[in-house]
C-alpha cells in the first residue's frame, strides 16, 4: 500500500514539474539504478529528472545542436546523432532501457531503429502518438485534407511526422516481429484509456523485450 502511494505521489510529481502524462509513465517504468538510453532526447528534460530521482546512468541522443547543448546544461551527457544512422557504437544489451518517446513517427525506417534499440536494450520505451485517434479521423473526413488536430497541428508540407501510425499497427507489427509486449499504456489527454485505444487514445506508451 506505502508503495502504490510513493508511486501515485511520484507521478503526479513528474506530471507537475515535466507536464507530459507519457514522461509520467516512463518514470514508473524505469527501475532505480538502470542505464538508460534516451534516443531524441530534447533538450535532456526526462533524462535529467531520471537521474536525480532514479539515480539511473543515463546517456542521450539528440540530432539538434542546440537541444544538445541545453540537455549538457543540465549536466547530463548527451552527445550529438542522427539515430537513423544506427546505434553501431553500441554493443548487444548495454542499456537496460532504451527509450523513444514522441520520436517514432519522425524516423526515416522506424522498423530499424526499433530492431537497433531492441538489440542494444534489454528493454524498449516506445510512446507515439496516435494518428487513429478519432480526432484525426474526423478530421481528414470533414476537410478532405490531410488531418489538423491540437496533437497534429502541422501543416502537411512543414511536419515532422512522416509515417502516420496507429495503437493498430504498432500491435501488428510487435506480433509480426515477436517482440513481447510487456505493458501498454493509453493516454487522452491526462487521462487513461481503459477500451477502443485506436480509436480513443490520443499517446500510446509501450514496455517491450525481445522474446
Amino acid at each position: 500500500m506505502q508503495a502504490l502511494a510513493q508511486s501515485l505521489i511520484a507521478h503526479r510529481l513528474v506530471k507537475q514539474v515535466l507536464g507530459r502524462e507519457d514522461y509520467a509513465i516512463i518514470s514508473e517504468l524505469v527501475e532505480p539504478g538502470s542505464l538508460v538510453l534516451d534516443l531524441g532526447c530534447g533538450d535532456g528534460e526526462l533524462l535529467e529528472w531520471l537521474v536525480n530521482n532514479k539515480r539511473v546512468r543515463a546517456r542521450g541522443v539528440e540530432i539538434s545542436r542546440d537541444l544538445v547543448q541545453k540537455a549538457i546544461a543540465r549536466g547530463v551527457s548527451v552527445y550529438q546523432g542522427d539515430i537513423n544512422q544506427g546505434l553501431a557504437d553500441y554493443p548487444d544489451h548495454t542499456f537496460d532501457y532504451v527509450i523513444l518517446s514522441q520520436t517514432l513517427q519522425q524516423t526515416q525506417r522506424p522498423l530499424q531503429v526499433l530492431r537497433e534499440m531492441l538489440r542494444v536494450g534489454k528493454r524498449i520505451i516506445v510512446a507515439f502518438p496516435n494518428f487513429g485517434h478519432w480526432r484525426v479521423r474526423w478530421s481528414h473526413l470533414v476537410s478532405g485534407r490531410a488531418p489538423k488536430t491540437a496533437l497534429f497541428p502541422h501543416n502537411w508540407y512543414d511536419s515532422p511526422n512522416i509515417h502516420f501510425l496507429t495503437v493498430e499497427d504498432f500491435e501488428i507489427l510487435c506480433a509480426e516481429q515477436r517482440w513481447k509486449i510487456e505493458r501498454r499504456y493509453y493516454l487522452a489527454g491526462n487521462r487513461r484509456v481503459r477500451f477502443l485505444p485506436n480509436l480513443l487514445a490520443e499517446v500510446a506508451v509501450y514496455l517491450i523485450r525481445s522474446t
